[in-house]
């Protein structure tokens, strides 16, 4: 007994650290699972312990009060860590009107609280929810089509326009709200049938999730991915992307030919598409909700490959257009193309033309987070992205707009920029102008000059 009360005070010494360390991080995306009950286990386990050392007369020697003292450190880091997160809070809540108006429509965020969300849009502060498998873990559909139809309440009634509500039902082993939605096989599978079926197949497919969607009040759908298979296996780290498994073919043509008829499905119910992951991460082995990572393909190879979808897809649809954290090198090997201007207003705006809605990947996935997130956030905005997404970590909201905040105060955003995105959002891009984009598109066969 007494050899395992000595191991279990020296485990005491390097437990302190870490407890430490996870409670001056307690907002971190990765220590979600310790948000509530868990981190007031922790202070808990702190108390106790330091009760027990006193109690035990380890404050006697020297060694012993430097271990109480460690444990006194996990509570007051805490704190620390709470009063700043609510003081970060309180800035946003605090935010004028002029300030709400104008930087709130570039927010999507995933939300627990619905209270606090209905918050956030009553003052303007978001442009958008987005909804996934925690907003209806325990409840039914019902009640989160009710809350959906709340929250446009408030907005009417607020004088607001009505938030987008999106989604992410992709098909297979993406279907955040299936079930209770209808699990729909991923769009992959279609991939060895005849053209005539692969398009009858997924418009059926697309038109199941639009009108599903739809009738719970969602209104963009985060699909269908338009990145190429990868032919090789990826990282074995790659827990998240799994784009093997969610890619629908090797051949951007067939890729073209389903998601075309995917996207007209669901459009039929009202529900936008989003194209995902521009600038295209089948080619890329690093998984960027954990890591930064590079595409290295030469802009030629990509015009002739990862690209024909999405171009394709532009032309003929009022899709939505999703920039990945990934850096490509041959335009900008400074920064990830969800923030770069050469990415984001050199290709797809001024080379291709396109003139719709375009957003970021996730700013909680450590590729962006982990780094300068306030940097990224400005140079988003200016770089002509419409949607900046907060999903996974809704909490981390007030700190990326946080960032934005700051930046207008700073004079650090670009005004024309915010006035264009301003005008996106107010005007869908009608066909003849995605048409005309297409036109320009097939003209430009020079590579895109860094």
């Amino acid at each position: 007994m007494q050899f395992l009360r000595r191991i279990g005070l020296l485990l005491l010494w390097p437990a302190a650290p870490l407890v430490a360390f996870a409670a001056a991080n307690k907002n971190d995306p990765y220590l979600v699972p310790l948000r509530g009950a868990g981190n007031l286990a922790l202070v808990a386990a702190s108390l106790l312990l330091v009760a027990v050392l006193l109690r035990r007369g380890r404050w006697r020697s020297i060694a012993g009060k430097l271990l109480v003292m460690l444990w006194c450190l996990p509570p007051v880091l805490m704190a620390v860590a709470h009063l700043s997160f609510e003081l970060r809070k309180h800035d946003v809540l605090s935010a004028s009107v002029t300030e709400a108006r104008q930087l709130g429509p570039h927010f999507m965020v995933g939300y627990s609280s619905f209270s606090e969300v209905a918050r956030l849009a009553e003052q303007g502060l978001i442009g958008g929810v987005y909804v996934t498998r925690h907003n209806i873990r325990g409840r039914t559909i019902d009640v989160l089509r009710a809350e959906i139809a709340a929250l446009q309440e408030k907005r009417r009634a607020a004088g607001l326009p009505p938030l987008i509500v999106a989604a992410d039902q992709e098909g297979g082993i993406v279907g955040h709200l299936a079930p209770p939605l209808t699990k729909v096989p991923a769009l992959a599978t279609l991939a060895g049938l005849p053209p005539d079926e692969q398009q009858s197949k997924a418009a059926e497919f697309g038109r199941i999730h639009g009108r599903e969607l739809a009738g719970l009040g969602v209104n963009l759908n985060l699909a269908p991915v338009l990145d190429l298979k990868p032919p090789q296996r990826r990282n074995r780290l790659d827990f998240h992307t799994l784009i093997g498994q969610r890619a629908i073919a090797t051949d951007p043509a067939v890729v073209s030919t389903i998601a075309s008829a995917y996207v007209q499905g669901l459009e039929e119910s009202g529900v936008g598409a989003t194209l995902k992951h521009f600038p295209g991460i089948g080619r890329v082995r690093t998984d960027t909700h954990h890591f930064s990572a590079s595409l290295n393909t030469p802009i030629r190879e990509l015009e002739t490959t990862d690209w024909l979808p999405f171009r394709e897809i532009l032309s003929h649809s009022h899709s939505a257009l999703m920039v990945g954290h990934i850096t490509l090198t041959a335009v900008d090997p400074d920064r990830a193309a969800s923030h770069s201007k050469r990415v984001v207003g050199g290709i797809i705006r001024d080379k291709w033309g396109y003139q719709g809605l375009v957003m970021t990947d996730d700013l909680v996935m450590g590729a962006i987070y982990q780094h300068d997130v306030c940097k990224a956030v400005v140079e988003s905005i200016n770089a002509g992205v419409d949607l900046l997404l907060v999903a996974y970590d809704g909490a981390q909201f007030y700190r990326i707009f946080g960032c934005a905040l700051d930046g207008a105060r700073q004079g650090k955003l670009d005004a024309a920029m915010l006035r264009a995105s301003a005008m996106r959002r107010g005007k869908p891009v009608s066909t003849e102008q995605a048409r005309a984009a297409s036109h320009a598109i097939s003209l430009a066969d020079q590579p895109f000059a860094n």
